[in-house]
Formats: structure tokens, sequence, C-alpha cells
């Protein structure tokens, strides 16, 4: 699955730079790589699945991060390279 590179916001609040899906080495399952955009800055990993996911908020169905600002991906091949 493709997710959209960029700046996503949890429910509760905190704003998220997702860089892009890995693979777990040993399962293949897929992690979606992020980091948080307030206090240390941390790096973090979250199954997709789980990233997709919505949960309730005061009875209503939310997604758990969502899209803010879509951004390009530091890790798709370059356009022209010349060799």
């Amino acid at each position: 699955m493709h997710l959209q590179p960029g700046l996503y916001r949890h429910y509760k609040g905190p704003q998220y730079r997702v860089f892009g899906v890995a693979r777990h080495s040993e399962t293949e399952e897929e992690v979606v790589c992020y980091q948080a955009l307030y206090g240390e800055f941390g790096l973090w990993v979250r199954p997709l699945s789980m990233f997709l996911e919505s949960v309730e908020v005061d009875g209503e169905r939310v997604p758990r991060f969502a899209l803010v600002e879509a951004e390009p991906s530091l890790f798709d091949p370059p356009g022209d390279v010349i060799a």
C-alpha cells in the first residue's frame, strides 16, 4: 500500500512528518516511519494498518492520523540520472 509522505495530524492534535512505509525485516509487516514535530522530535514506527485505522472520539469515528499537507518522498528514485 502507498501512503503519501507529508505532514499528518494525530487525532489528539500533535503533528507528525511521515517519511514513508518500510517493511519489517523478519515479518515483512508494513510499518510507517514518522517523526514527532514537538518535544524531542523522536522517530517512530507504527504498523501501517494501525496508522490508517479510525478511532472513536466523542462517539464519532475519526482517522487516527489525517493528512495535513503532502510532501515529496525522500526515497523515490531521482528522475533523470546521468551516469
